[in-house]
């Protein structure tokens, strides 16, 4: 697995938008302030963005609330060769997955989603090769 990104899953998107464009000047790799996903490069890694409540719609989760509270404020974003193995070697390992391998057209993307032992939210992806 390679780190692709952090992602914020915020209930501000616009604010936050024009914050890590504007404040901190990071260049937008990907969307604009009227998306749900953004993202930026800081120079060594990535930030996203993406609308808290569309990560908790995807991950099942969209019955919690979406205040500080609420299950996702980030997630950690692994690339990965082909999901579909890494989903089962990890099982293989005893990670219980929270969606299975889901191909994601509006994304260009397969993924899948688990938790570590705290919650925290874990997705591995790769893309959809056309």
């Amino acid at each position: 697995m390679k780190l692709h990104n952090i992602r914020l899953c915020v209930t501000k998107f616009h604010e936050c938008f024009f914050f890590y464009r504007d404040t901190l000047g990071f260049k937008v790799l990907w969307g604009d302030e009227k998306d749900a996903y953004a993202e930026f490069d800081t120079g060594v890694s990535k930030v996203a963005l993406f609308k808290r409540e569309l990560m908790a719609e995807t991950v099942g989760a969209d019955d919690f609330p979406l205040d500080n509270r609420s299950p996702d404020a980030f997630a950690l974003i692994f690339e990965v060769e082909k999901v579909e193995k890494t989903y089962r070697d990890l099982q293989a390992k005893g990670v219980v997955f929270v969606t299975e391998p889901t191909i994601r057209e509006n994304w260009g993307l397969k993924t899948a989603h688990f938790r570590d032992p705290q919650g925290n939210l874990i997705e591995i992806y790769e893309e959809l090769r056309n």
